[in-house]
Order: structure tokens, then C-alpha cells, then sequence
């Protein structure tokens, strides 16, 4: 059997079973899955569960999110911690609305582009938002990918990141 059909089978069956499959931002908009992948790096799910409700109340779309004043946006993030996230989102949300016509590109170069989204983020929005392969690296994927590996190397490496790297490419499914 293929490495990545193999390991894809192992990891969805323990997602089944063991995965949230109730989280807000789970009904596929773009929109919400780039929130809460923002909002979620650096804080505990639990956590971003009430902050992102608060926010897409007071900020439903991209439009109103470009629309609304930098101080609205922080406020509605006051106590997540990170600011710096809540400045990237609202830069560029007005990129997004005005580049893009208000709709997330689905394209990895362009999405690296805008402001607080590296290469985990993504190939998260890929992945999540438009079903598209994406190599998505976050810390608990890292942990795991280690652990498959057999590699007790110290994960914040440059070398490691590499490994992991190439490894995740190798069992990214296709589709």
C-alpha cells in the first residue's frame, strides 16, 4: 500500500473517532476557516471558541472587516492576546476585498502574500476552505509527523523543519 493512502486511512479513522467535528468555523466559508486559523495559532481552541463568535457577529464578511476601522478590530480581539494577528487580519481583509473582490484567493502564492499568512496557514485555507492539497504544519502535526518518523530530533531545527517538510509532501493526498 502507498505511505500516504496507509498513514491518510490511519489518521482519518482516528479523526472519526477522535477529532472535534463540531467547531464553528467547520461549515466550510473561507471566511471563518481563515479566522479561526488565525485566531488559533498561539491559543488553545477552547479559547478561540467565544472570541470567534464575538468577532464574525461584529464582523460577518470580509467587506465589513475591510470596511470597519482598525480600533473596532482590536477591540473585538481585546483579551486573545497577539495583537499583531488582529492588525494582519484587517490589512488584509482590505487587500482581499479590494484585489480579490472579497473572495480569499485559492492559490498558495497569493495567499503567502497577504499579511499573517505563512506557509501552515496556507495550505490550511487549501485544504479546509477549497479542498485543495495543502501541506499544513502546525505544531501538533509536527509532533505527530516526529513520532512517525521515529525522529527525536529537536522539532525547532532548521534540518527537522526540512524533514517534516518533505515528509508531510510525500503523504500529501492528491486531492
Amino acid at each position: 500500500m502507498h505511505k500516504m493512502s496507509y498513514f491518510s486511512k490511519k489518521i482519518i479513522s482516528w479523526q472519526k473517532i477522535n477529532g472535534r467535528n463540531n467547531l464553528p468555523w467547520q461549515a466550510k466559508s473561507p471566511y471563518h476557516i481563515w479566522i479561526s486559523e488565525i485566531m488559533l495559532q498561539q491559543t488553545q481552541v477552547k479559547t478561540v471558541i467565544p472570541y470567534f463568535h464575538k468577532f464574525i457577529n461584529s464582523f460577518p464578511s470580509i467587506k465589513s472587516l475591510a470596511k470597519s476601522d482598525l480600533d473596532k478590530v482590536l477591540a473585538n480581539w481585546s483579551g486573545l492576546g497577539y495583537y499583531t494577528r488582529a492588525k494582519n487580519i484587517h490589512q488584509a481583509s482590505k487587500i482581499i476585498h479590494q484585489k480579490y473582490h472579497g473572495s480569499i484567493p485559492k492559490n498558495y502564492e497569493q495567499l503567502i502574500e497577504l499579511p499573517g499568512i505563512g506557509e501552515s496557514t496556507a495550505g490550511a485555507l487549501l485544504t479546509l476552505a477549497f479542498d485543495k492539497p495543502g501541506i499544513i504544519l502546525d505544531g501538533n502535526v509536527k509532533r505527530v509527523l516526529l513520532r512517525v518518523l521515529g525522529n527525536k530530533s529537536p522539532i525547532n531545527h532548521s534540518k527537522t523543519q526540512k524533514e517534516l517538510k518533505k515528509f508531510a509532501a510525500e503523504l500529501l493526498p492528491k486531492k
